[in-house]
């Protein structure tokens, strides 16, 4: 039903681009969404995550309105919409589709962080948790011993809420089991390794790498088929 209101809200929007009070740039890059932060601090940052994703870092102040919550319409209808809102996922997904409803019921200024909060991390800009003991997850170094083997190391960067990393999982299992003699197949949950993510530079998901004698030698951001990635494999 959600997912009706909001193709029904971005046709709406599609005619009303003109008219609807909100006709600047609204999908800032993450200097830019940071920026525009400071110069509006009465505004709502919400973040549309789970709370699973929201307890293991976020931007300081974000409330955090699950999008794939019971409750989202609800608690997003609760909202100031006279004060501008920046909003955010992990990625730019959820977030994209939580402001076009936001739009739909009446809030005039909505800021969407293109890229989410990988490209965020990416950028080294401030996070915080409301943990004392939050899980840094695998470090650099423990990586890189995953890469000291003859064979040839597939890396998979995922999350749980990620729909091409759930519909490529069978595929790279059956990889895994197939060339198991001269590929091994590492999935790394984005979610869990923010630090790691960094520190690779990876900023979108799914991520795939793959290593040779410990050293990078393909890459690949986004969707992607079985017989392109096998394409690369021995």
């Amino acid at each position: 039903m959600r997912l009706l209101f909001v193709l029904l809200t971005v046709a709406a929007m599609s005619f009303s681009s003109c008219s609807d009070g909100q006709d600047k740039k609204t999908n800032l890059t993450a200097t830019e969404f940071a920026e525009k932060m400071k110069s509006l601090p009465a505004a709502n940052i919400v973040d549309v995550r789970t709370p699973e994703e929201f307890e293991k870092g976020h931007i300081a102040n974000a409330l955090n309105i699950d999008w794939n919550g019971d409750n989202f319409e609800q608690k997003i209808s609760s909202l100031d919409k006279s004060k501008p809102v920046f909003v955010y996922c992990l990625s730019g997904g959820r977030s994209a589709m939580a402001a076009e409803v936001m739009r739909g019921k009446g809030f005039k200024e909505v800021f969407e962080l293109k890229g989410g909060f990988m490209k965020w991390r990416a950028a080294s800009l401030p996070e915080t948790t409301d943990t004392k003991a939050a899980s840094a997850g695998m470090s650099k170094a423990e990586f890189d011993a995953l890469l000291n083997t003859d064979k040839i190391v597939l890396v998979d960067f995922y999350a749980d809420w990620c729909a091409p990393c759930k519909k490529m999982k069978p595929w790279l299992d059956e990889i895994a089991n197939n060339k198991s003699e001269a590929v091994i197949v590492i999935r790394i949950n984005a979610d869990d390794n923010a630090q790691l993510c960094r520190a690779l530079k990876i900023d979108a998901l799914p991520y795939l790498q793959i290593y040779k004698n410990k050293k990078l030698t393909w890459s690949h951001s986004g969707d992607i088929t079985k017989e392109q990635l096998s394409a690369q494999l021995p």
